[in-house]
């Protein structure tokens, strides 16, 4: 992490835990240029330090008392006890980048107090960093304060210049361990395998390195010591710096990474398989989910739960072109985790918490911003984006109600703003409109909400300097019921976090339908039963996975005798449906969008009317295909190749993209449509266009999208 940051642009400081007794880890670090060392033992920075490091409370006030003397951009934690703490200390909320690995990572030791821990973990932090795609995903399904924060930082592989395996096995075959011995890791087990393939007729020998022996059990560590010390064929290295560890294994032949099977439901990835395979050598290793996504389903090395398979497996690979194959799958694999690589990502999560300044602003004088609205929850990611640029100041005015505020405080945020942005045409836009100052600039966003009601009416067009609609149709549909003028109007399109979305699908997305979100009855749910039933009756693979409230949990739409009804009525349906009774799953509503989206293959929306409908999008930037009926203005969103007239045409499309084997390519081509379109970071663009200078954009055309059709 130090040297990625490093090599990203940052000056770093490393506060060490514990005292410096041997320099293995911290010599490649100081020759660093921007990396400062901090030794609180030798430094003495604290009276009372253990002879066991730093606790938790100790490090994180040590972070805030330097943090006093050259304040930090971004403090990164690892460690759940830590994180913690961390969390706790007011003066470092916002800039904690955690790094998760100790965390829990099954449903059973996932307690409420372990949620509540993380709760607050991720609530004082700008970042989560995981360190694999499964422990993302775990982490927001089941934290809901996670979603939107967690990024991947995958595991950083350095080599030390010149160092590379043989690329062909020796005879004794050499087998290599390194790091921790403890009973999970099957380090016991392991100095056993020059037997066992002895056994077989393959002389080998075993080299491990390391010399931490786990203690919890003080019979097993005696034995682990004396199998150590007395094998034959077994090298015991003892500890060595990281680059010696490196350079002893490049003379070996296999790395041995053979675990017990209670770890194969591990969330987090073995920097010790990639920096092996780095090296060019490769590695046993369980079968594993996480594993076949690496290495590939065919790898040749991977081994079953007993001695005598692992024995059978290193057999195998005395075979030269065994050996050479699974070689090269393992540094193809470690290529994906150079510290290049590391600092690339780096460097776009600090672009991301740390944006320019827009042209034309000044430090000595941010242009203040203030943001007014009784529901802020469509324009959250906008407002802290708003909030981070430099030479903004930018201020909120939440409403308790749609006519419900502090008056006071309004007259006082409307005398001291530069811009106002409101949030909904409503009362808001009413108030700030009558106390707008000359030279002031008032921005109002319109939905569909407001638009059949009485406040754009009463609204003074005249102190309004431009109406942000969602979409080119509701923009043109308000200029003809309104009657405003057509250059105070302009399309600003809803965001999709193209980011956050873009993960891998799991196996069997592309027979998988999904909606989000079905109440009240316009969203028709009764036509996605429609679309998969007609796509049942050619494949019972497919399926409709919904991600939603349900209509009850609604009392405005449940109290309505029709809405009742209509659900009633769909519910039966799919119940008594040979076609539709297994093939209709629902999941619950919930932040965790992008963790759901790997799931899901297609996106339909079968509204009567939408404003916007995100879900298409988000879908289509998950790497998913959105499937739309042409409701009024869909295809001023979605290019007309997603955009279909019946439920059948829908059905029609969706099959012939699976059947022909073109779901790759249609996938591809919707998220470079939608994230050229409508990603997170083009539109906050165009907000601060707008908000900074009165920049209003150019529509959007689709024309040349709509020209690839899905025949």
């Amino acid at each position: 992490m130090t040297q990625g940051l490093a090599a990203a642009g940052c000056e770093v400081t490393l506060l060490l835990k514990a005292p410096v007794k041997t320099d293995r880890l911290v010599a490649p670090l100081t020759g660093v240029p921007g990396v400062t060392l901090r030794r609180p033992y030798e430094e003495e920075l604290l009276p009372d330090l253990g002879p066991r490091g730093l606790t938790p409370d100790q490090a994180v006030g040590l972070i805030t008392r330097l943090d006093t003397e050259n304040r930090f951009d971004l403090v990164v934690v690892r460690g759940r006890r830590a994180a913690i703490a961390a969390a706790q200390a007011e003066a470092l909320a916002g800039r904690l980048w955690t790094y998760l690995t100790d965390v829990p990572q099954n449903v059973a030791e996932l307690t409420s107090a372990a949620v509540s821990e993380l709760t607050d973990i991720a609530v004082a932090s700008r970042f989560l960093l995981c360190q694999t795609e499964e422990l993302r995903d775990f982490l927001e399904s089941s934290v809901p304060a996670a979603c939107g924060k967690s990024v991947l930082f995958p595991p950083v592989v350095v080599v030390p210049e010149g160092v590379a395996g043989s690329g062909t096995p020796h005879t004794p075959l050499k087998l290599v361990y390194t790091g921790k011995f403890a009973p999970r890791w099957n380090t016991l087990e392991m100095t056993e395998l020059p037997a066992a393939l002895a056994a077989q007729g393959v002389p080998a020998e075993l080299h491990m390195i390391g010399d931490k022996i786990h203690r919890d059990s003080p019979d097993w560590a005696k034995r682990m010591a004396k199998a150590l010390e007395d094998t034959p064929d077994l090298v015991w290295h003892g500890g060595q710096s990281r680059a010696e560890a490196l350079r002893l294994s490049a003379q070996c032949d296999i790395g041995l990474s053979w675990r017990a099977p209670e770890m194969d439901a591990s969330l987090e990835l073995s920097t010790k398989v990639l920096e092996l395979g780095a090296l060019g050598l490769p590695v046993v290793l369980n079968r594993t989910p996480m594993h076949e996504e690496l290495l590939g389903a065919d790898y040749p090395l991977y081994a079953g739960e007993d001695i005598d398979s692992v024995a059978d497996v290193l057999a195998l690979a005395a075979d030269p072109d065994v050996y050479r194959r699974a070689a090269e799958r393992c540094a193809a694999a470690s290529a994906k985790f150079t510290l290049d690589r590391a600092a690339e990502r780096l460097r776009g999560y600090l672009d991301l918490a740390f944006p320019a300044a827009p042209a034309g602003t000044s430090p000595d004088r941010p242009l203040r911003v203030v943001v007014a609205g009784h529901d802020l929850k469509f324009f959250t990611r906008l407002a802290d984006h708003l909030m981070s640029l430099p030479g903004l100041e930018v201020r909120l005015d939440e409403w308790e109600a749609l006519r419900t505020h502090d008056q006071y405080r309004s007259k006082e945020l409307a005398a001291w703003a530069d811009v106002v942005i409101c949030e909904w045409c409503g009362p808001n836009a009413l108030f700030y409109a009558q106390h707008k100052r000359p030279g002031q600039r008032l921005l109002v966003r319109l939905h569909r909400f407001e638009l059949y009601a009485e406040w754009p009416r009463k609204l003074d067009i005249d102190k309004v300097d431009a109406v942000i609609c969602v979409s080119p149709y509701y923009a043109d549909l308000t200029r003809e019921r309104v009657g405003w003028p057509a250059d105070k109007i302009v399309v600003l399109p809803n965001w999709v976090d193209d980011e956050q979305l873009d993960r891998p699908k799991l196996a069997g997305a592309e027979y998988t339908l999904g909606m989000i979100g079905i109440a009240p009855s316009r969203k028709r749910i009764d036509r996605g039963l429609d679309v998969l039933a007609a796509l049942r009756r050619r494949d019972p693979r497919y399926t409709l996975v919904v991600k939603t409230k349900q209509p009850w949990d609604y009392w405005w739409i449940w109290n309505r005798p029709e809405e009742r009804e209509y659900y009633e009525r769909t519910y039966r349906r799919i119940q008594r449906s040979d076609l539709l009774a297994d093939g209709v799953v629902f999941d619950p509503f919930g932040p965790d969008v992008a963790t759901w989206l790997r799931r899901i293959g297609f996106v339909i929306s079968t509204s009567d009317d939408e404003s916007f409908h995100l879900a298409p999008a988000e879908g289509a930037a998950s790497g998913g295909v959105p499937a739309v009926l042409a409701w009024p203005g869909a295809d001023t969103i979605y290019s007309r190749r997603w955009v279909h007239e019946d439920t059948d045409a829908m059905a029609d499309a969706i099959h012939r993209i699976v059947s022909e084997g073109r779901f790759d390519a249609a996938r591809a081509a919707a998220r470079a449509e939608i994230t050229e379109h409508y990603a997170l970071r083009r539109v906050c663009q165009l907000w601060t266009d707008l908000v900074v200078d009165g920049t209003a954009p150019e529509r959007i055309q689709l024309d040349r999208f709509a020209a690839v059709g899905l025949g």
